[in-house]
């Protein structure tokens, strides 16, 4: 019976963390208008680099690469790298990085170059160098709904984001109560270009989401994010979802207690009956 009731509480608790977002859940995807020839050099160093980023996802979070096969031309020279978030295993960042790879492939067929960010990884290639480039251009950012009565929950944030700004790794995370937070810079930056991504992004978080129950800012080389449920997202019926968890393992904790409390009771009454 322990074994049945530690089986089942495992599958809510796994239920219960799949229902939040996913490492594959896509945030933005930006493809070249530039497109190259089937069959040129060109793309076969890209796919070259682009099975050179999913082999590499299996020991590293991150790396860039440079291709260019023997009759390659300047113009056919392919950039590539990937970042995984920096909590990751390296199952996971593969993964993310695999389903990445083929997202591009599906969503900018023929381009020259294209980046895509998910939850968990970032992967971009080009056919002109932007590795170690600091570039802050907005690719996504989006605001939660507005919290102006809760001041606590504002305080809380401030913390989180003045700590993310404060400088030091290339991937940070804090939190303050329930609020949570979240910054990374790709790892081809300096760590002073980092800051200085960093910075700007945090800025403008604070500007633009106000208070803003989440926020999202995701530049070109760098991200941050905060939130008061998490740094990433859930969806509107998890409190249903905690709520049901909740019910569900008293019950549980409950049967367990009958159970023994009967197996117990069955012994007594076994040892009365055989002294008779």
């Amino acid at each position: 019976m322990k074994m049945w009731v530690l089986a089942m509480v495992s599958i809510i608790l796994t239920r219960s963390c799949y229902s939040s977002s996913s490492l594959n859940s896509f945030i933005y995807v930006g493809c070249s208008q530039l497109k190259y020839n089937p069959g040129s050099p060109y793309q076969s160093n890209l796919n070259s680099i682009l099975t050179s980023i999913v082999n590499s996802a299996s020991y590293a979070n991150y790396n860039n690469f440079k291709v260019a096969l023997p009759g390659s031309a300047t113009a056919d020279v392919t950039y590539g790298l990937f970042q995984c978030r920096g909590d990751l295993a390296s199952g996971a960042c593969r993964q993310c990085v695999a389903d990445a790879v083929a997202r591009l492939g599906a969503t900018c067929a023929g381009a020259t170059g294209g980046a895509m960010q998910l939850e968990g990884c970032f992967v971009r290639f080009d056919n002109a160098s932007f590795v170690g480039v600091e570039d802050k251009t907005v690719a996504a950012d989006k605001c939660g709904p507005m919290d102006d009565a809760d001041s606590d929950a504002a305080a809380r944030r401030d913390s989180v984001l003045a700590y993310l700004g404060a400088g030091g790794e290339y991937y940070r995370v804090s939190a303050a109560g329930k609020v949570q937070g979240v910054a990374q810079c790709v790892q081809d930056l300096s760590v002073a270009e980092c800051q200085d991504c960093l910075s700007e992004a945090i800025q403008r978080l604070r500007t633009e989401c106000g208070s803003a129950a989440w926020g999202d800012m995701f530049f070109a080389k760098c991200y941050a994010r905060y939130s008061q449920r998490g740094y990433t997202a859930k969806p509107e019926n998890d409190d249903e979802v905690e709520k049901t968890l909740a019910i569900f393992i008293g019950l549980v904790a409950g049967v367990a207690i009958l159970v023994v409390f009967l197996s117990f009771l069955s012994k007594a009454l076994d040892n009365k009956g055989g002294g008779k």
